[in-house]
């Protein structure tokens, strides 16, 4: 047989062999390799950073307190919705619909909690600087709880139990003779607002003041919402240590290649890196609009209402210290490749947490890998992702990798203690 005609025929063999097996192989890893599965290695000990913008972030009664106004339902305007209607103990914390529904339905998808407490920034737009502050948010929804921040105050007032706890932590509550039955600077209710209007500046302060308490403790208690270590961070470990016939019991030939892909060609770890798998930051990736809805603005939109509003870092109910505190709001980005751009979402328990992105667009992680391997241009802005050209069985190894980062024990402990 001819030389080239050899040649020809381990070529064919060779590109045959690339479209059933994918483009990464099972080799040994290489120094680099295994810098980077350790930098995406959760430990045991991981604690969310310090929040100094909230007081009572670990004080251990602010977090039973908070526990409990996360679970009460008479915190909503109906009486009928609190914040575990949303985000659910038993689904990690999310409800699994497309977008929340509670008085009404929410524009953006439920995304859990779990682990939220480690990113500087809350929301799909990171219209918020603090857990504490996107707390109260929910809380005066229409679509959501629908209540006001004085009626509240005077429902916690008027149970005991509550009322002691928060002395406890924050003193006096408000004087109720003074306020309204009803009242909150609400553009959209005009009967709240023009309550909240008619009160003096003072008043208006010092509910301002008893409402920002509530949302410190329930983040309190959704700080301790932290992620559990899974067979990938088993797997890491066992790299580290250079137990290498361990990790080798660990993980399949698919998950081995998978975090190969994931690591290098197909460029996730640019984005989902750290112990979190995400880098809290704001990406455009081109996602389209449900059928019939604009396209989402993203964080560009959000940056004047994030610096205005008066319950983040640097506002009047700041526990921060000075201004260096709030770092993160001082010098965050503002320029023009946030249009269109949205939080990066933690990878870990993703299996359990569908639909995906911000508007529950896509169904599957499947769906969510084919977005990424064609990376279509984006309507507006410009969509950071670029095709990756992975083959059907990349993407399996992908998918087959990131069910490492779940596991059902911790979704069992999940629901039986929330």
């Amino acid at each position: 047989m001819k030389p080239w005609l050899i040649i020809l025929l381990v070529f064919v063999f060779a590109a045959f062999i690339y479209s059933k097996t994918g483009s990464v192989n099972t080799d040994p890893w290489t120094t680099l390799e295994l810098s980077l599965i350790e930098t995406l290695r959760l430990p045991v000990s991981y604690q969310p950073p310090e929040d100094p913008s909230n007081a009572v972030a670990s004080d251990r009664k602010a977090i039973n307190f908070g526990k409990q106004l996360f679970m009460e339902p008479g915190l909503s305007g109906n009486g009928n919705f609190s914040c575990a209607h949303c985000h659910q103990p038993e689904n990690y914390y999310t409800d699994g619909l497309k977008l929340a529904k509670a008085t009404g339905k929410s524009k953006r998808h439920t995304p859990s909690i779990i682990g939220v407490a480690s990113s500087p920034w809350l929301y799909w737009d990171g219209r918020k600087d603090s857990l504490w502050s996107q707390s109260l948010s929910p809380l005066e929804d229409p679509a959501e709880q629908a209540s006001d921040r004085v009626s509240i105050l005077r429902f916690i007032a008027e149970n005991p139990t509550y009322k002691t706890q928060y002395e406890e932590l924050f003193g006096p509550l408000p004087d109720f003779s003074y306020l309204p039955l009803k009242a909150a600077p609400i553009a959209s209710s005009p009967n709240l607002q023009r309550a909240w209007d008619d009160m003096s500046e003072g008043l208006q302060s010092e509910v301002n003041r008893a409402f920002s308490n509530v949302g410190k403790a329930i983040a309190a208690w959704e700080r301790t919402l932290n992620f559990y270590p899974q067979r990938f961070d088993i797997y890491a470990e066992s790299l580290k240590l250079g137990k290498l016939d361990q990790g080798k019991e660990l993980f399949s030939d698919s998950e081995t290649r998978g975090l190969r892909l994931f690591i290098g060609k197909a460029r996730c770890i640019e984005c989902h890196n750290g112990p979190l798998f995400t880098n809290n930051e704001f990406h455009n990736t081109g996602l389209l609009p449900p059928p019939g809805e604009l396209p989402d603005l993203g964080r560009r939109s959000k940056l004047a209402l994030l610096r205005e509003d008066p319950f983040n870092c640097l506002g009047a109910y700041s526990d921060a210290a000075s201004p260096d505190d709030c770092a993160e709001l001082n010098y965050m980005r503002s320029g023009k490749e946030l249009i269109g751009a949205l939080r990066t979402p933690s990878l870990r328990n993703i299996v359990y947490t569908a639909p995906y992105m911000h508007k529950g667009q896509l169904p599957t992680i499947e769906a969510v890998l084919e977005h990424y391997n064609e990376a279509e241009p984006a309507l507006i802005g410009h969509n950071e992702a670029e095709p990756l050209g992975l083959l059907k069985r990349d993407l399996e190894d992908l998918h087959a990798f990131l069910l490492t980062l779940s596991s059902q024990s911790e979704l069992t402990a999940r629901s039986t203690s929330p």
